[in-house]
């Protein structure tokens, strides 16, 4: 049990305001094992939030959240501030069903000001946000904290620069360094300093500067400016910040209070005529031994063992997706040096990792920048390489523009492995693979396969492989595979073409990706009610199967798909073609099983899929419910 003397007492900023400056690093320590122990319980993402307890604390006891808006960039670090901020007593039902979200969301708090699973969005927000009050002649003040990860993000940048231009005056940039070091040497020295330029004497003395300047010709002012920004720079570092029009502070130390609250106290109080940036240094995992000592800073994980920090692993016979993707995609490199991977910041979400080790020459990391990646990969797709570009469904809708204009109109051959295709479990709306199918699908020039399990996928890689003549990207989940046996080589599939699983002669079932193992387990049980079914996996959503698909509409009664994505996917083409074919006035009848058309909130992937009506039971359902109506029709 642990013991929170004073953590006990906090629900909410205002009741830690109510404590005495001496009470914050018992606070601290309360707060950091609090964590942990939590996380333990829980898994999610751990070392983030262990880097900014100390930023947390400070940010809430210095400034008056609410009313000042606090956004926190891709909200992964926010488990201190949910815990301050009223969600203490639900905080061990994070990211499970009807429990809290591992990221920050509007609905949930006041306090989340901002909803983000994505990262880099944080500072346009916030400007956003600094600009509405302004309008409403509000003088609260808008702090945005980003990770120095997030700022290889253009959006980043984007924002800075209009803020700038701007002179949005209550926007305060706090960037959290943790991992880049891109700071000179943190400690006493750094913090006095900013704690002076921060200081109200320092900005009158600047500000009596500038009006001396003023009165002087224009070269002697421009000279003056250059040279008080130049020994600030030198003294400081932050030089490209104050070229954006931002008033730089830091670097300063993030796990030391003495240091950041006075620095914060000042900068609450500044009458500045330009946005802040706030300079901080932090380490991931802080005051957790196993959370430093990992290479990862245990990013995410999941149960763990609070000692030792070892996580509970889930037995499984079967690979991960993402593994065998990994082994396929060296596999096919060691016969081919034209292949390179690409990957935006997640070299081991997307398992890439082992592949970097054994071609370093042919991995490219291009940071949290998926537009770049895309267009960087169409570079070299250009001059004869096999791109293979590997990122999350769902970040890839960041960079639809650069797939359209720079890789489908010029008819490039990118390869794009998609993870995390379908819904994923805890992580919920901001990264579930939904709707890749149906933006992808929309583009000419584009082969679209799904993987229906492990086998399959090793043998789509080769197929990408083989595809030299145009873009082709290939869909699969996060999580296990379906335990079948996988091949030693990946055989390049016929394009365009399905194939038969089961044939029967009244129900037909078209899946496409890896709901096929549910379709299957849908097909018995109707058999078992004396019902003959056909299971087909689609393969691809683009080019169609039409042969197939012909062939199910014109020898079944019921034709059903089932994708693990939005409406206007794949269903949407089968239902184009059979529209265009004048096969729609046949005796089949034709139904689409897709996602509905909600964002669907974080759970255990079989319930979600489930709520989702994607499972074998739901499949058995709407075959159940079409005949009942086909019955009432017949007795009229």
């Amino acid at each position: 049990m642990l013991d929170n003397k004073i953590l006990d007492k906090i629900n909410y900023p205002e009741d830690l305001r109510s404590f005495d400056k001496s009470d914050l690093q018992q606070i601290t320590d309360e707060l950091r094992e609090f964590v942990i122990d939590t996380v333990s319980f829980t898994g999610g993402h751990l070392g983030a939030g262990l880097g900014v307890i100390e930023l947390t604390i400070a940010i809430h006891y210095i400034f008056n959240t609410p009313e000042d808006n606090l956004i926190w960039d891709v909200g992964h670090q926010a488990y201190p501030h949910k815990i301050l901020t009223g969600r203490k007593d639900r905080i061990r039902t994070l990211r499970k069903g009807d429990g809290l979200s591992g990221f920050t969301k509007r609905c949930e708090s006041e306090y989340d000001d901002f909803g983000a699973g994505h990262s880099s969005t944080s500072i346009s927000a916030g400007l956003g946000m600094a600009v509405a009050d302004k309008l409403d002649q509000k003088d609260n003040k808008t702090i945005a904290v980003i990770g120095d990860g997030a700022m290889s993000a253009g959006q980043a940048y984007e924002a800075m620069n209009n803020a700038g231009a701007m002179k949005s005056k209550n926007l305060i940039v706090v960037l959290n360094d943790n991992d880049m070091s891109i700071a000179p040497p943190v400690g006493a020295l750094s913090a006095h300093l900013s704690r002076i330029i921060s200081s109200k004497q320092y900005r009158n003395m600047r500000e009596f500067g500038k009006k001396l300047s003023n009165k002087m010709p224009d070269a002697i002012k421009v000279a003056a400016k250059r040279s008080e920004e130049y020994a600030r720079g030198m003294l400081t570092g932050g030089t490209l910040f104050e070229e954006l029009d931002f008033y730089y502070v830091g670097p300063i130390d993030g796990h030391n209070l003495n240091h950041l609250l006075p620095v914060l106290e000042n900068l609450r109080d500044m009458e500045q005529s330009s946005p802040i940036l706030l300079h901080v240094v932090t380490q991931k995992g802080k005051g957790y031994k196993p959370a430093e000592d990992a290479i990862d800073k245990m990013h995410g994980v999941g149960k763990f063992d609070v000692i030792t920090g070892a996580q509970v692993k889930a037995k499984s016979n079967a690979p991960s997706y993402t593994a065998i993707f990994s082994e396929s995609i060296i596999q096919e490199a060691a016969k081919d040096d034209k292949i390179v991977t690409i990957t935006a910041a997640m070299p081991d979400g997307t398992g890439l990792k082992k592949f970097k080790e054994l071609y370093p020459d042919r991995f490219f990391d291009v940071g949290i920048a998926e537009q770049h990646a895309v267009t960087f990969a169409a570079g070299m797709a250009c001059k004869g390489y096999k791109p293979f570009v590997a990122i999350y469904s769902t970040f890839l809708q960041r960079a639809y523009d650069q797939i359209v204009h720079d890789v489908a109109i010029q008819n490039l051959p990118v390869r794009f492995a998609i993870d995390r295709a379908g819904l994923v479990g805890a992580d919920g709306q901001t990264h579930a693979g939904s709707f890749d199918i149906s933006y992808l699908g929309a583009l000419p020039n584009f082969i679209l396969m799904a993987a229906a399990d492990e086998a399959e996928l090793k043998h789509m890689v080769a197929t990408q492989v083989a595809i030299d003549n145009m873009p082709s990207a290939l869909r699969y989940p996060r999580g296990e595979g379906v335990g079948v046996e996988i091949p030693e080589i990946g055989q390049a599939l016929e394009i365009g073409k399905g194939r038969i699983l089961k044939s029967g002669d009244k129900i037909a079932l078209l899946s496409y990706g890896t709901r096929l193992k549910e379709t299957l387990m849908a097909a018995e049980n109707l058999e078992a009610l004396g019902l003959s079914t056909t299971v087909a996996d689609a393969r691809f959503a683009k080019p169609l199967d039409q042969d197939l698909i012909k062939e199910l509409v014109l020898n079944h009664q019921i034709l059903i798909t089932i994708e693990e994505g939005s409406v206007g996917g794949f269903g949407s083409f089968v239902l184009n073609y059979l529209m265009e074919d004048d096969l729609l006035n046949t005796n089949c009848q034709i139904k689409n099983m897709v996602l509905p058309d909600i964002f669907i909130d974080h759970n255990d992937p079989a319930k979600q899929y489930k709520s989702a009506k994607l499972d074998a039971d739901n499949i058995v359902k709407m075959v159940n419910d079409i005949l009942a109506k086909q019955s009432l029709v017949e007795a009229v």
